[in-house]
């Protein structure tokens, strides 16, 4: 079923506008393309009734792509240069093995969904700006090179999941409802691509935290300047409120002024970012200072751990989208997924222990705080790793210690909001080279978390030529939500 909210052209938050003819049509031409008409009441109705299960998410997001193989899909009885050099432990569900390098989500594995089964095929996406592109929005650019590359980003790209999300489930509370933190998606000089709201505009962004100092600084979270959501010190609340007061009475006795820019909701943009400022909800929520120390151990006490820890207090505060970006470039080494070499080294004494101890505290402590009902939680990266080390997939150099990119199978952990727990989806063959069963394509993956808050996914919205767009090209993952 292909929805539409609003006319052509026109915001689809305005919910006052009517059913079109070409609505009607869609609608009529449900049973074609996938998504049948009852299920499109169902979801609309859902959405109406607050019965969505999912009321945030978090995008925990692996830039750099890690090896799956080497995490959560060994292989055991395969050949030396694809057996990981790491051993195979148990995990809370019988036969499910992950590597040693994860013994703190083997302990909690039976409160999330592992899909051991994301694939696609690379059309000039084998590298990490295109992909991570594809990822986070649904689509890919017409200017894919070979490689990968991609330009920078454009006003007229895609929007990231979330902006779609906020768009068409805007929060009700005084809060920050879009964060990306602590750096922004990123290959090489191409900084931000599929980051951004794209044709949506500007209002649906993202609020970037990105604390300054070097990807390797490990204690950076501990510096954050929100200054830009703080009263200036001569400005008091009470004043601030009084001026919004006047400026309601000076647009009463404007009808015209009023009657010309209604449509561009200026009021409900800035009550809303009143609200945020005089509140000081989203600077407290920024206070990790706030937490205990216990907690804060629980995260790891480096800038992802830290990352994972805010982005539970956003959510908790009333933030919609929160988007914990892996803290390295994606082409980088030290602390990096992008395991060309030293592979063994790299993943067991950095980049690991920081992922076991960050999501599976994540996942911990929104379950015990009643949050992960509502909260739904996916970590995925752009790609997993070649099977067989030292090889070439993508025209990089590797060491015999060394994975490729490999977009043909690899896993995504998916969380809360009534998903299943204590799952495995789909399977991988006897290499982790491709799925057995149950291929899901990264789209499928965005039209879950579309509709986990009861957004259809081709729901439509029109780019910046006024062209008709759904959401996301794909059906969601069937019987992932419970």
């Amino acid at each position: 079923m292909l929805k539409i909210q609003g006319q052509r052209g026109k915001d689809v938050c305005d919910r006052e506008l009517g059913v079109t003819r070409r609505d009607i049509l869609r609608v009529g031409s449900t049973g074609l393309l996938g998504l049948s008409l009852p299920n499109l009441l169902r979801l609309e109705a859902q959405a109406a009734s607050g019965e969505a299960k999912a009321k945030s998410v978090i995008m925990v997001y692996l830039q750099g792509g890690p090896s799956h193989l080497d995490l959560w899909d060994p292989k055991e009885n395969v050949p030396d240069n694809v057996r990981s050099a790491f051993n195979p432990i148990s995990t809370k569900l019988p036969g499910v093995k992950f590597t040693e390098v994860l013994p703190k989500l083997a302990e909690v594995n039976d409160r999330f969904t592992m899909i051991r089964s994301m694939s696609y095929t690379p059309n000039g996406l084998f590298n990490h700006t295109a992909a991570i592109y594809q990822m986070m929005t649904g689509y890919t650019t017409d200017k894919v090179s070979p490689s990968g590359q991609l330009e920078p980003p454009s006003p007229k790209d895609f929007p990231n999941f979330g902006s779609n999300i906020i768009r068409l489930r805007p929060s009700q509370e005084p809060m920050l409802p879009f964060v990306m933190l602590p750096r922004p998606l990123q290959e090489s000089g191409v900084v931000g691509k599929g980051g951004t709201a794209g044709f949506l505009g500007k209002a649906f962004d993202p609020y970037t935290l990105y604390p300054p100092g070097d990807d390797l600084k490990m204690d950076k979270m501990d510096n954050i300047n929100v200054d830009d959501l703080k009263l200036r010190p001569d400005v008091f609340a009470a004043r601030l409120e009084r001026r919004a007061r006047l400026r309601d009475i000076v647009n009463k006795q404007m009808p015209e002024i009023d009657k010309a820019v209604a449509n561009f909701k200026l009021d409900e943009y800035y009550d809303q970012a009143l609200g945020l400022v005089v509140s000081g909800r989203a600077r407290e929520a920024f206070n990790l200072g706030a937490e205990s120390e216990a907690t804060r151990e629980l995260y790891g006490r480096n800038t992802f751990g830290q990352s994972c820890l805010l982005a539970r207090r956003l959510v908790e505060a009333g933030t919609r989208v929160v988007e914990v970006v892996w803290p390295k470039v994606a082409n980088s080494d030290n602390h990096s997924w992008d395991h060309h070499v030293g592979l063994t080294q790299r993943m067991k004494n950095q980049s690991g222990p920081m992922l076991d101890a960050g999501l599976s505290g994540l996942i911990t402590d929104l379950d015990q705080r009643g949050l992960l009902e509502e909260t739904l939680v996916v970590c995925v990266g752009e790609f997993g790793r070649s099977p067989q080390k030292g090889v070439s997939t993508s025209g990089n150099g590797n060491s015999a210690d060394g994975r490729d990119h490999w977009p043909y199978c690899y896993t995504a952990v998916v969380a809360g909001a009534g998903v299943k727990r204590g799952h495995v989806h789909g399977k991988s063959d006897k290499t982790a080279s491709a799925p057995l069963e149950d291929p899901v394509h990264p789209g499928q993956l965005l039209a879950t978390i579309y509709e986990s808050f009861g957004i259809a996914p081709d729901t439509i919205v029109y780019n910046h030529l006024n062209q008709p767009r759904e959401l996301v090209k794909a059906e969601s993952v069937g019987g992932l939500l419970a």
